[in-house]
């Protein structure tokens, strides 16, 4: 049987890493090199992505480990520039082995097309005339994606409200659209651009903006955890836990770092995929917003035994059809990687990647504090820096942590000392 949970992977040098994911994976050779191979972006595939292009830019590719979620154990492909960021998902995923790992559901992939319609005399009328034209609607968007419909999607149910501005009231038109497999962005910007004109028709009033929202409040992803006591190191440290998330929940200045932790697992992921992260980041950031008190994404209990429990529920408007994901190289090997076949199965995996996240940061938090566990892979940054390597390296990270003094400068002068 397959098992993600190695020992001393981080040991091994990094070839003999990708070998362990290739088999794991099924990768072949060279999709091995591809990996291995920092230019393997070709130049013309980048100079189509975007504009202006002037060359490329490589990040850290690496995976995370015992993670199993649903019953099914992954290997997490994760692309950051950030330290502690891959240990630690891995090794909260190793605490919550044992209590049988995540477990992630989804609701359908259902995005939202805004519409702004200005200048109608009778707002609350015009709503209902547009409620009432609901099948027309529907006909219109469909039309404008029939291979969306053939495979189950489309347009499925319209909400219209009336808002209060600062350039007075407002008709705001949501077109809901099953975009299954893909972000959907295009599929759904297409079908308000089609319905304007007829909302015009119908209601004399101005449409301005017809654009997706980020905010997919009908799209989320949500996955929960136990993690025993013992585990963690007692009920103490499940008090800690507690104490630090209600921190969290209560005060806004905490829970955008608590959230920009979380979001540290969920943009790795979604990065790595190909998929879109400022639309990841700002739904997400909306949705702990939706009350109207910006809060904390995850929640976290002590249960009748003693033990941590841990949810989230987030907006995730990820696919695997269109963008990136099937032009980048790497973003299609990330998915293989993976193994997953659904945009939700991949939306209920970095869900679970958050939650993990959120409880490495609590846990470190509420026992030896944050920057412990972080200062010893900054150090290796800071030395590397400075240009030491091998023994000398290791012995630079050992003398910085211990006098908790990282940084270039001192780096070097370490360096000379220990050269003479």
């Amino acid at each position: 049987m397959k098992t993600n949970r190695y020992s001393g992977f981080y040991k091994l040098p990094v070839r003999e890493r990708l070998r362990e994911v290739a088999e794991f994976s099924n990768l072949t050779k060279e999709e091995e090199e591809l990996i291995i191979d920092g230019n393997s972006l070709d130049l013309d595939i980048a100079d189509k992505m975007i504009e202006n292009v002037i060359g490329k830019f490589t990040l850290p590719f690496a995976v995370a480990l015992n993670f199993i979620i649903n019953g099914k154990e992954y290997l997490i492909p994760m692309v950051t520039e950030e330290a502690s960021v891959v240990a630690a998902a891995s090794n909260a995923a190793r605490l919550a082995r044992e209590t049988g790992g995540f477990f992630a559901s989804t609701t359908d992939s259902i995005m939202i097309a805004q519409i702004q319609l200005v200048g109608v005399k009778d707002p609350n009328f015009a709503k209902m005339v547009i409620l009432d034209n609901r099948e027309k609607i529907k006909e219109i968007c469909n039309e404008k994606d029939p291979y969306l419909v053939q495979h189950g999607g489309g347009f499925v149910d319209l909400e219209v409200r009336v808002i209060e501005s600062i350039q007075g009231q407002m008709v705001i038109i949501h077109l809901k659209v099953d975009t299954l497999d893909a972000m959907g962005a295009n599929a759904v910007n297409t079908m308000a651009e089609a319905v304007a004109p007829f909302i015009e028709e119908i209601t004399g009033g101005k449409v301005y903006l017809r654009i997706l929202s980020n905010l997919a409040v009908h799209r989320l992803a949500r996955s929960r955890v136990t993690i025993s006591k013992e585990a963690l190191g007692g009920e103490e440290v499940v008090d800690g836990i507690v104490l630090a998330y209600a921190f969290a929940e209560a005060d806004p200045f905490r829970a955008a770092t608590h959230n920009k932790g979380i979001m540290n697992g969920i943009t790795s992921v979604v990065l790595a995929t190909g998929n879109d992260t400022r639309a990841v980041e700002a739904g997400a950031h909306a949705y702990a917003a939706i009350t109207g008190r910006y809060t904390s994404l995850t929640t976290w209990e002590k249960n009748k035994e003693g033990n941590l429990v841990g949810t989230i529920e987030v907006p995730l408007a990820v696919g695997l059809v269109g963008g990136a994901t099937k032009i980048h190289p790497i973003a299609r090997l990330a998915i293989k990687i993976l193994g997953v076949s659904t945009a939700r199965q991949l939306a209920e995996v970095i869900a679970s990647v958050g939650l993990a996240q959120n409880l490495a940061a609590l846990r470190a938090l509420a026992t030896e504090g944050i920057q412990k566990g972080h200062m010893a892979l900054h150090a290796r940054n800071v030395a590397s820096v400075a240009g030491a390597k091998g023994e000398l390296l290791d012995r630079l990270v050992e003398i910085m942590v211990r006098e908790k003094m990282v940084n270039v400068e001192y780096a070097k002068e370490l360096m000379k000392k220990l050269d003479k």
